[in-house]
């Protein structure tokens, strides 16, 4: 069992796993969408495929308030759009996905702050946080999920 944690981004998208034992969320890298993360739709079903995720845990950007902006509306669309998309490819009998993993969206304010503040402690230079922090927030969401989950 594999759990896979989702940062969208308009420059890229984030991701995490999970280790089989659900105790820990690491980096899995990033992929580039430029503007527009629905590209990433292909990407992510690999991903889903080659490690048999079973739960993808997606980043809802609240706004501070709490209150749904235009990128909550967005995450919440694409969420919706993957969990068809993941449907379908599960009742075609050519695709590799015979399986639905569980999608949820989690509450995602400040992960990005707590990403770069992590990055810095590991003394990763400025530079290299912007490669990084999406995948580091994608982790810090993926392990929100999984703590949640033992409770």
């Amino acid at each position: 069992m594999v759990w896979l944690g989702i940062d969208l981004g308009n420059a890229r998208v984030g991701l995490a796993l999970s280790d089989p034992e659900l105790t820990f969320a690491h980096p899995a890298g990033n992929i580039t969408v430029r503007g527009d993360y629905f590209q990433a739709f292909d990407d992510v079903l690999n991903v889903i495929e080659d490690e048999h995720v079973t739960c993808v845990v997606i980043g809802l950007p609240l706004q501070m308030d709490g209150t749904e902006g235009k990128s909550a509306k967005k995450a919440r669309r694409w969420a919706k759009s993957l969990g068809a998309r993941l449907m379908a490819e599960s009742e075609d009998a050519m695709s590799g996905i015979d399986w639905v993993p569980d999608i949820m969206l989690i509450d995602e304010r400040l992960t990005t702050v707590d990403a770069h503040r992590r990055l810095f402690d590991a003394q990763l230079g400025s530079r290299r946080h912007r490669a990084a922090v999406d995948q580091q927030s994608a982790v810090t969401i993926l392990q929100t999920a999984l703590e949640r989950a033992r409770q």
